[in-house]
């Protein structure tokens, strides 16, 4: 509890800013690409290197990591509380659990070195790349490989709406400015489908997959852009009655939460991370949760990641500082 406290002290702290922490600059570095301020990438995989200087390494007798904020924070503490437990033994440290409310939180928490390892959402992970210093290492999947998820847009039933071009003028949710199939892939895909967000409507945040999801069902959003993982995880809890809602339009797959570690962990610590994600199996309750998935599988943010990275380039939003700091004044 005590060190939950203090960690949440620290966020509460960095939450206001991310400008406030930046990197040691990175001296002598050939290549940068999209990374912020202080980070290299030496070997072209788009993602930070670790430290030259071992001085830089980290090695912390406790770690702190977090799943993406979606739905219910106290669902995925209770369901990944076997996988922190098995982290405990396979580290042989004390690993602490943080629910973040936010993705800004969560990015904001690696950045400032109180976030060692997380699951990040699949939009959010460019930004923790680039901004954050993260090294996306794996992703939930089963023996065939990551599972992924699509873009659906979502009305109610006894709407009257058809086409995604019905929409225009109505009442559409996006989820956050971040977030991939909430925001960033209608702007990029719905255009082609005869409906511009900004143009055709004024995207109206609602802060949340199952928020939209929710929204839509009480009539307060006439059609919402969300991930087709999460609401099919509603719908199997009971959430929702999937016979309530129609989808309009599906998207092509998408690859669903990175899962990285802090780019400054000493090499043998983030290898023995890789290795202790890479020989847990999920429990049966986590493979009910997260349909079908029973493992982590290793994937790359340069092969993996690339269609989330074009969709941000089509939508005129690349996971740079500016456009979060941009995204975040919406």
């Amino acid at each position: 509890m005590k060190t939950q406290f203090l960690f949440t002290l620290g966020l509460c702290a960095f939450a206001g800013s991310l400008l406030a922490t930046a990197p040691a600059r990175a001296e002598d570095c050939p290549q940068t690409g999209q990374l912020d301020y202080g980070y290299c990438d030496a070997d072209g995989d788009l993602t930070a290197d670790a430290p030259s200087d071992p001085k830089d390494w980290r090695d912390p007798s406790t770690l702190v990591w977090s799943y993406t904020p979606v739905e219910d924070p106290a669902v995925y503490a209770n369901l990944f509380q076997p996988f922190t437990e098995h982290l405990k033994e396979c580290l042989g440290k004390n690993i602490v659990y943080y629910p973040v409310q936010s993705n800004t939180a969560q990015i904001e928490a690696m950045r400032s070195g109180r976030l060692h390892f997380a699951g990040f959402s699949s939009g959010p992970t460019g930004f923790a790349v680039n901004l954050a210093g993260a090294v996306p290492f794996a992703a939930k999947g089963s023996a065939e490989g990551v599972q992924g998820y699509h873009l659906i847009a979502i009305v109610r039933a006894d709407s009257p709406y058809q086409t995604l071009s019905d929409l225009a003028g109505h009442r559409v949710a996006h989820t956050s400015a971040s977030s991939n199939s909430g925001n960033l892939a209608p702007r990029a895909l719905f255009p082609d489908q005869g409906l511009t967000p900004d143009a055709d409507y004024e995207p109206l945040m609602s802060g949340g997959h199952d928020k939209s999801v929710l929204g839509v069902g009480a009539g307060d959003y006439d059609m919402a852009p969300v991930a087709s993982d999460v609401f099919t995880r509603m719908a199997a809890r009971g959430d929702v009655n999937a016979d309530d809602y129609r989808i309009l339009y599906t998207s092509e797959v998408f690859p669903t939460s990175s899962f990285a570690y802090a780019h400054d962990l000493a090499p043998d610590l983030a290898a023995k991370v890789k290795e202790c994600f890479f020989n847990f199996t999920f429990t049966d309750e986590m493979q009910v949760e997260l349909e079908g998935d029973d493992r982590f599988v290793p994937i790359t943010y340069l092969k993996d990641w690339a269609p989330i990275r074009a969709v941000a380039e089509a939508a005129g939003t690349p996971y740079n500082r500016a456009v979060y700091e941009t995204q975040q004044k919406k």
